[in-house]
This record gives structure tokens, sequence and C-alpha cells, in this order.
């Protein structure tokens, strides 16, 4: 057995294998399922981007929308299921690729579109209680697509674009203009961009397998490496707090690399891992405090973190996080939105297919005092300066703040977007310097649209003034509508104590008082409202008072037909009879019930229309008797004399009478066929 030496042990041994770390038991969990966000319709589209941006107040993800593309914002409070009518930021024509939470102020987001426009959003404090469909700025400088947006992490309102038309622009949010345009340093897609820490260059991984370092205020390429991951699959780098460039790429088998990177030796990697052989792109994610990278991979169920330190082999594998489903994009939280309580040093929001689940990355440590090893100073909300004086050269560092105390969120202050640019003021003072008299030009009218929260560009005495003078306009409106409401109410007292003590003229009836009530308010639409009312109530009364006299004047044209009483006792007779014949069909003495009960109602009726004709017209009757009387005597007559001019005497009564049996007889014997015309006797005995 060999000797290992005198003062060695197998325990001391293997301490020198296993590095010390006190991020070496770091281990996620997720949040329980009413902590989740569900019914989410994630994008489908084939971006390799996050989908997900996270602050401490909001969290937005990009959603699947008709018609144009659209991106949900909720309060990180507002877990549970979301409702599908729940309002949008759809302003875009087209997909949404990326957006970015502004890291200086909590409520202001950029969003990038394949409409080859970006556009700036302002977000209510309390979130959003509609869709959100104008932006506080729209910026147009693209000819493709715009799949990246990222904001400077020191400079005030300084926003990089990139498009597929592989071109990186600048912007200065504040004034709505172009700041730089570098075109012509990349003859590929360009796949990420990533700012260094104190704003002054930004990386890029780009299609054509290299990273570049540029300097945008020079326009130049400060270094390059060709071919950093031979794989042709996408790859993506980031800047490290020291300034190094952490990247994630394919070999040429399709193995998934990581690769740590010098920028004053790009020649070679200081390290590179190799991971895998899935497809999925890896999204890294950078914690400049504890200098911990989380890699991410799209379609992955894992979550992988190393630590980068200054000895061989700079990058150190610490732990990986697992689950069951796969993730469709990731969001990151800033260090001053993270619970120091529970010692918690990073928070992902894992994309599902619907929903968005949090999982937070914890250090175990006993002690319930607050960690100043886990949590340094960290990256505030306050900008380091203004844009125009990153423009002008200047670099500095983020403003660090602490977390003993957790942080709290500063207020927010207001800005007006000013369409004034940078080059022309610099161009006026020179002007100026020289001597030259010109006339101050009137800044252009800046549109409602154009404002957002946001600290401000210009400067601080101009914006003062500003606000100021706002709050004195609102001051004098609302003391204005105080006074009006003050002569509004003097009024209605003096009308109600004159009502009360019975001056105000004859006592109305309570339901003229309740109609005018509102129209001695002493209001126009009120009153006419209310005279309308009035004077539809009085047409309905004169309606119905028509209504009835016609009513009458039929029962009496129709001998009392239509009156109320002989309708309802026919109906009542109907009821009851169709009642008997339910009970009893088959009994013939209902049914001859209800014949009697009928004939009784005929009978009621026929002595009802009998009174009404007689009171109606009882002395036309008596004219139309006497007439018929008169009538029938002279026919009588006139037949007496036309039978004595003819020779023929009258016919007795019983002459008359046998000639109508035997006429009559006649008659039934050609009906019936039955008898001889000759027998007579034996019929009339029988008829």
């Amino acid at each position: 057995m060999p000797d290992r030496g005198p003062g060695r042990s197998p325990a001391m041994s293997f301490r020198k294998v296993v590095r010390q770390s006190k991020f070496r038991h770091v281990f996620g969990q997720p949040v329980k399922t009413d902590q989740c966000y569900d019914d989410i319709r994630v994008s489908r589209v084939t971006w390799d981007s996050t989908f997900c941006a996270v602050n401490p107040s909001f969290v937005a993800i990009i959603v699947e929308a008709s018609g144009g593309g659209a991106f949900l914002v909720l309060p990180l409070h507002k877990t549970g299921r979301i409702d599908k009518s729940y309002p949008t930021v759809c302003g875009h024509t087209g997909p949404v690729l990326d957006i970015d939470w502004c890291p200086h102020n909590d409520h202001v987001i950029a969003s990038g579109s394949e409409d080859c426009t970006v556009m700036v959003w302002q977000i209510p404090e309390n979130g959003l209680s509609q869709p959100l469909t104008e932006p506080v700025v729209v910026l147009e400088g693209h000819s493709k697509r715009v799949g990246i947006v990222t904001w400077h992490p020191t400079a005030r309102n300084v926003l990089l674009s990139a498009g597929c038309d592989n071109v990186v622009l600048i912007w200065n949010v504040g004034t709505a203009e172009e700041l730089y345009r570098l075109d012509g340093l990349h003859p590929d897609l360009i796949y990420s961009v990533s700012w260094s820490r104190d704003g002054s260059r930004f990386c890029t991984a780009c299609k054509d397998k290299s990273v570049r370092v540029i300097d945008p205020r020079r326009g130049t390429v400060v270094a390059e490496k060709e071919r950093a991951h031979e794989g042709a699959r996408p790859m993506r780098a980031i800047f490290l707090a020291d300034g190094k460039i952490f990247t994630t790429g394919f070999s040429r088998m399709s193995e998934r690399q990581l690769a740590l990177w010098d920028t004053e030796n790009l020649e070679e990697p200081m390290g590179l891992q190799e991971l895998d052989s899935s497809n999925g792109a890896l999204l890294p994610f950078y914690d400049p405090d504890t200098n911990v990278v989380y890699v991410c991979g799209k379609g992955d169920s894992s979550i992988r973190y190393f630590e980068i330190t200054e000895e061989p082999p700079y990058i150190h594998f610490l732990n990986t996080f697992t689950s069951k489903e796969p993730q469709r994009g990731m969001g990151w939280m800033p260090k001053r939105g993270l619970d120091v309580s529970k010692c918690e040093i990073a928070r992902f929001y894992k994309l599902h297919e619907r929903k968005c689940e949090p999982i937070i990355m914890t250090v175990p440590r006993k002690s319930d005092l607050f960690q100043d090893d886990l949590y340094p100073d960290t990256a505030g909300p306050e900008a380091a300066m203004e844009a125009e004086e990153w423009v002008a050269g200047r670099t500095a560092g983020p403003v660090l703040v602490s977390l003993r105390q957790a942080y709290v969120p500063s207020k927010q202050r207001d800005l007006k977007v000013s369409r004034r640019s940078l080059l022309h003021d610099s161009r006026a003072s020179a002007t100026a310097a020289t001597g030259a008299t010109t006339p101050p030009s009137t800044p252009p009218a800046v549109p409602a649209s154009t404002r957002f929260s946001a600290p401000p560009v210009l400067s601080s005495g101009t914006t003062t003034g500003g606000r100021l003078d706002e709050v004195l306009q609102e001051v004098a409106a609302l003391r204005a509508l105080v006074a009006e409401q003050g002569q509004r109410i003097s009024r209605l007292e003096e009308q109600l104590s004159r009502l009360e003590n019975g001056h105000a003229g004859p006592r109305w009836h309570p339901v003229l008082l309740a109609l005018a009530g509102p129209a001695a308010a002493g209001d126009p639409a009120v009153a006419r409202n209310d005279r309308t009312v009035v004077a539809l109530l009085g047409l309905l009364l004169c309606l119905a008072l028509g209504l009835a006299l016609a009513w009458h004047h039929l029962c009496r044209l129709s001998a009392g037909r239509y009156h109320p009483r002989p309708l309802g006792r026919r109906a009542v007779e109907l009821l009851r009879g169709q009642w008997h014949r339910l009970r009893s069909p088959e009994d013939p003495a209902v049914a001859l019930g209800d014949d009697d009960g009928e004939v009784g109602a005929e009978r009621d009726e026929e002595e009802e229309l009998m009174s009404w004709n007689l009171e109606r017209r009882p002395e036309k009757d008596e004219q139309e008797e006497d007439e018929q009387e008169e009538d029938e005597q002279e026919e009588d007559e006139e037949e007496a004399e036309a039978a004595a001019e003819g020779g023929e005497r009258p016919l007795s009564e019983g002459e008359v009478a046998g000639g109508s049996a035997e006429a009559l007889l006649s008659d039934l014997h050609a009906f019936s066929g039955t008898a001889a015309w000759g027998d007579t006797r034996p019929h009339v005995t029988a008829l």
C-alpha cells in the first residue's frame, strides 16, 4: 500500500478536492399552485427570446394575440387564474418579439415587434384596467423586424434596439430621437446584445459565429472573436461585472457549450465546458453581486447554475434545478425585488404552455439576521447620469443601494418628452459662443400622448415650474367647482324652506311635487325632462278616458253584448261547462246540466240584452209595430177589392185552410213519393 506521507490523511485529501463555496448548497423550489399565474396563452413565435420580463412591481409576458402583437402586464400580487378578458398592451400591428423593463422606472417598458417599430409604454400604478393601445413613444428606424430591445444600465432614457436588418440603433427616449446608428458592423443576423456594467460598451453575438465588443459612441468594434462556437445554432454573449464575456453556443457536433472570454485576449477561452446534446438555445442570466450565472435552455426542464471565480477553471458547476415541465421562456427578477429575510438570492418566472410559475433560489442559512455576504450593495433605481452626459462622453457605474432594511421603492417622478435634439442644442450653444445674434426658437408643442412617468430629461427648474403651474391650475379648478356646488346647495335649501313654510304657492299634490322636485333644483335639463313626463302622463289619461267613452257607446249600440257583465257571465259559464266535462265526460246528467247551464246563460244574456233593448229605443219599437199593423190592413183591403172586381167570392177561413193543407200535402207527396195524389184524407188526418 503506498505511503501517503507524514501528516496526510484521507479526510485532508478529500477537503482539497471539494471546493469551498457559500453557494454550493443553493437549491431551487417552485412556489405553490395558488401563487402561480394560470391560464396564460404564451406566445408561439419562433424567436429565441425570453418572452418574459420582471421587475419589483410587475411581470410582463408576451402572449398570443389575433390581429397584431400583445403582451400581458400583471402586478406581482395578482396570482391565480387570469381571465381571458384581462386587458393587454396591444398597440403593435405584428407579433411582439422582445420586451424589457426600464431599470430606472418600474412603470416603463419597451417592446420590439415584427412591425419594425419600437414602442415605449407607461403602465399605470395599479396595473391595467383597460387595453393599452397608445404608446408614449414610437421609435421608427428599422427596415425589418426588431428582435432585441435593452435599456442602458446607468444612463437615463437611453434604449438600444437591434433588428433583422443587422442594424443597431441607440435612442434617447426622452427626446424621441436617434442618437447613434451602427450600420455595417454586423454582416448577418444579431442573436443577442448585452451592455457592460458601466454602459460604456456592449457585446453582440452574431449569426456569423463572431462575438464583438463595440463602443457605441465611437461606432467602432473594440474586439472581435471569430468562430467563438463552431456550431451553426444560435449563441448568446453577456458581459460580466469584471469585464469578461460569458458565452453559450454549440460545438461542431451540436453539443451545447459554455465559454468564458477575456476581452484583452480573445484568442483562446479562459474556460470551456460542454453540457449535453439538446437542441434548445441556452439563455444565460447573470447576478453581478454573487458572480453566479444561471443557464436555462429553451425546451429544457432544468436550470443549471455556475459560479465564476478568479482561479481556474473559472467556471464552477454548483447545482441543477429540475422540474417535470419544459420551459418556453424565462423571466429574471432584479436583486432589489427579492425577499432578503428568506435568504433568496434569485427568482425565476418559468413560462409553461398555459401558465407562469415562479421558482425561488435560496441559500440555506440557520440565522434570521441579515446576511451581508449574500446581499452586497446592488444597483438601485436611480440613474447615474442623464442621456446628454452619456452622449458627451461621461462613464459611470450604477448607483448602489443597500438591502439591509429591505428594498423600499422610491416615488417615481414625472417627465414630459421633448422633441428637442441634443445635437441642435450643442450647435446652438456653439453659435451663441461665437456671438451670433439669432432670435430664440420656440420649442414645438409636446403632444399629450408622449408623456410617461420617468425621471426628467430637462433641467430640474423647468420641470418644477411646469409642475407648479399644473398644480395651481388644478387648485383653481377645484375652487371653482366647490363654489358652484355651494351655490347649488344654497338654492336647494332655500327652495326646501319655501316648500316647508308654504310660501311657494298653493299646496300641490304630493305626486306633482315629487315630479317637480328635480326641476326645482335648478337644473334646466332635468326640468325639461320632468315637463315631458307630466305631458306624457296627461296624454295617457286622455287616452284612457276616450277608450272608456268609446266602450260605453259600443255597449249601447250592440244592445249590451260587449258589456262587462254578460261577457263575464258567459266566460264563467263556459269555464264551468268545461270543468264538468273534464270531471265526468261519460255522465249524461252532467252533460245535461251543462246544456241547462248554457241555456240558462243564453237566457240570462237574452234578458240582459232585452233590458238594454227596452232601455235603448222603446218609442221606436212602438212606432214600428203600429206601421206593421197598418201595412197588414192595407194588404187585406187590396186583396178584397181584387176579388170583388174579378167576380169571385172571397174564400172562407175553412177553404183557405183546406187549400193550404192540400198544397202542403202535395208538396210532401212530391218529396217522399209514398202516396197517391187522390188519397188525401188519411194524410190530412195524419198531418
